[in-house]
């Protein structure tokens, strides 16, 4: 068999065209983003087979059953099916207005581990509030079409008579993009859509102040971000937890936490924490979650400021979280990111052309039924006539044309007149047509009045609407706090602040010793072959730098290592930073308030003086790349908080210049400036502030402007004696 007849050559963009691109637009359209509606596919095919199924306002019945019957519509699976369900459930808790009444155990959104009931066990119906799902599904409000079989039908979408698009919390992942759209208040977006129907220049924020979760917990508001995200459905907020304090007890209860959050991941942030020396506060972490709710108790020791305490916490577990935004919504098969505002115009004009459309489907019932009174009234000005036609009519067949001859009606109107019982051919029942047909020549022309004026059909939905409101009144589970009222943990705050002696060993080994440890431990130790680089007196508190041969800088707090004795190796850097494979710190040094300069000497003569403040960051990031050019080896780093003289020294030179007349560079990879005119074969050693060295005659060297070639060393000057005399 010829190669060619075991694989088909194709380019891949045609593959992927052809093999890839249809999954990806069935994942888009058929599966992970929701409409207008609300809902995704999976719902809305689960919530109508419970509408067949007779469950609105019926008696629960088994989940089994429903998700059976579900499988009608959905061809997925029974546990993709019930999955969806428990999602929708009032027990789960997923959703500010839950669309299925439910009876047994559907875990909760706020727990990870907790698992629901097979579906043998529980029970389920559709909920009060589905009334405004389905009122309007057999009027001919929305389009209906075939099953995946062609044996059913369903709606395209459910004629939703409020804006459930905002109202539930909808995630959804798709191929090459998602949605993330968060909840709001029932009653707060059926106003706001009031407003908007009355005055398109609404301000959405005034009655629409922020999302609300059904996990409750508060919101963090920023006006400026919450304007980002209504204008531009992309965004982000803060949610943190609610909680109190039981005095007598020494008990912190969380009781509410934020949506994206679990209890079993804040609880096993803070048993990390504790692990780890980092939360020394508490004594245990509990999860009492029960019929009650949900319930994390922290013990706390004696004497710690809980108030102190949970700003800790909000800050370093995930009992304060970010919800990202992402209002992705399919709007006629097309994914389009808008604000809440667009969101509503779009939901009021597809809700304007359901109730239209429910609307004419009633005019059209109504014209009917006149078209059938009238044929009637016709027959009633001789009913003597109309009974005789009838009796002389021998053959059936002949009835109903010997009627529309004998009266000039038609078809429809002789078949209603032949099935007029002879007990109704009385006058009583003839006056009661003939009022009906008056009721229904003022319907109709009611109802074309509707259909030709917009403004009658918004003050319907209007009407809807406020009629909603009173039915189903509710109040915002997310308080709404500001952001300027939240009192921010200081991490330096509670760190007790002493006096310390910090050393770095050439292998990286590092050490802080209290004076008193110092004083007493008599000499430093080191591994075979090590010894220091360098030392530092600094405080507890502070923050220090540490550079490595790699070029990169980690950043850190003196109070995250532990005093330790002279007598013991120190804590190794690579390993309790992190570091990369093979990286080693070359330098330290104290920022402080980050003045000063950062002074580089490279081998090749070069000097890179780079501002200090380079260094400091917003966020706390530990590890910074690029923190030095490495084009040449590093020879000598020097932390300069002022102007000042230093001394560089080749293998037989020494040249003494002041840093001032170096320009600083604010980019931390600049190669600097040539600093040292260097011979055939000489390479820049070492570096020290001209304070720290012993140099007896520094005229001798001194220059004024650079690249300077410096002077032979003399022997007193030597580079071996002034290192012996720094360390």
């Amino acid at each position: 068999m010829a190669k060619k007849d075991y694989y088909l050559e194709q380019p891949i963009v045609e593959t992927l065209e052809s093999n890839y691109m249809p999954y990806a637009m069935s994942v888009i359209v058929s599966r992970a983003l929701p409409e207008i509606d609300g809902f995704k596919p999976s719902h809305r095919k689960l919530l109508y087979t419970m509408y067949k199924m007779g469950l609105l306002g019926g008696n629960l019945t088994k989940s089994a059953n429903v998700v059976g019957q579900t499988m009608k519509l959905n061809p997925h699976g029974d546990a993709a099916i019930y999955e969806t369900m428990v999602r929708l459930t009032r027990g789960n808790e997923s959703l500010l207005v839950p669309f299925v009444e439910s009876k047994g155990n559907f875990g909760k959104v706020y727990s990870r581990d907790m698992e629901y009931a097979a579906p043998r066990y529980t029970e389920v119906k559709l909920d009060k509030i589905c009334n405004e799902l389905f009122a309007d599904i057999d009027n001919d409000s929305v389009d209906f079409v075939d099953n995946y079989d062609g044996k059913m039908k369903e709606p395209l979408l459910l004629p939703t008579a409020f804006p459930n698009i905002l109202v539930n919390p909808n995630l959804g992942i798709a191929v090459g993009m998602a949605c993330n759209i968060c909840g709001f208040d029932l009653n707060e977006v059926c106003r706001t859509t009031i407003e908007l129907l009355k005055n398109p220049e609404h301000d959405i924020l005034s009655t629409l102040p922020a999302p609300d979760f059904p996990t409750g917990g508060e919101i963090i508001f920023n006006r400026s971000q919450m304007e980002e995200i209504y204008a531009t459905g992309r965004g982000s907020f803060k949610v943190r937890s609610v909680w109190n304090y039981l005095k007598k007890e020494r008990i912190i209860e969380v009781t509410q936490i934020p949506y994206t959050a679990t209890a079993e991941a804040i609880i096993d942030k803070m048993t990390e924490l504790i692990k780890a020396g980092k939360l020394k506060e508490v004594s245990d972490v509990r999860d009492e979650t029960g019929l009650n709710g949900l319930k994390i108790a922290i013990d706390i020791k004696s004497g710690v400021d809980p108030d102190k305490l949970m700003q800790k916490l909000m800050k370093l577990t995930p009992l304060t979280d970010s919800f990202s935004c992402n209002f992705n919504v399919l709007i006629g098969g097309t994914p389009r990111v808008m604000g809440v505002r667009e969101i509503l115009e779009e939901w009021s004009a597809w809700r304007t052309e359901c109730v239209k459309r429910r609307i004419h489907f009633d005019l059209s019932k109504k014209e009917a039924r006149l078209h059938l009174l009238l044929g009637l009234k016709k027959i009633l000005l001789d009913i003597d006539r109309a009974i005789a036609i009838i009796r002389e009519t021998e053959e059936d067949a002949e009835v109903i044309p010997n009627l529309m001859m004998g009266f000039g009606i038609d078809q429809d109107q002789a078949e209603f007149i032949a099935e007029i019982k002879l007990r109704n051919i009385n006058k009583e029942h003839i006056l009661n047509r003939l009022t009906e047909v008056d009721n229904l020549e003022k319907d109709i022309k009611r109802l074309n009045g509707l259909l030709s004026d917009n403004k009658k059909v918004r003050a319907l939905i209007i009407d809807e609407l406020e009629k909603i409101i009173k039915k189903y009144p509710t109040q915002r589970k997310s308080a709404i706090i500001f952001e300027h009222e939240i009192e921010q943990y200081d991490e330096t705050e509670n760190i007790e602040d002493y006096p310390v002696s910090i050393f770095l060993s050439r292998e990286g080994y590092f050490k802080k010793i209290t004076p008193l440890s110092l004083r007493m431990g008599g000499e430093q130790k080191y591994k075979e072959g090590d010894g220091l680089r360098l030392t530092l007196q600094a405080s507890n508190k502070q923050e220090i730098i540490f550079l490595t041969n790699k070029a990169q800088a980690y950043k850190t707090r003196l109070h995250e290592f532990d005093d330790l004795k002279a007598s013991v190796l120190g804590d190794y850097l690579p390993q309790k930073l992190g570091m990369d494979e093979g990286e080693a710190p070359v330098f330290m040094f104290l920022p402080g308030d980050y003045s000063g300069h950062i002074i580089y000497l490279f081998e090749n003569g070069k000097l890179a003086k780079i501002e200090t403040k380079t260094y400091d960051t917003k966020s706390n990031r530990r590890r910074l790349t690029g923190a030095f050019s490495d084009k040449s080896p590093l020879a000598a780093v020097l932390h300069m908080p002022e102007e000042g003289e230093i001394a560089v020294y080749t293998q037989s030179r020494l040249l003494i210049f002041d840093t001032s007349i170096v320009t600083s560079k604010s980019t931390r990879t600049s190669q600097g400036v040539s600093a040292f005119a260097l011979k055939r074969g000489q390479t820049v050693q070492a570096a020290l502030p001209l304070a720290q060295a012993d140099i007896k005659n520094p005229s001798r060297y001194r220059v004024r402007s650079l690249p300077g070639a410096g002077a032979l060393i003399k022997e007193e000057d030597a580079l071996e004696k002034q290192l012996e005399l720094d360390v």
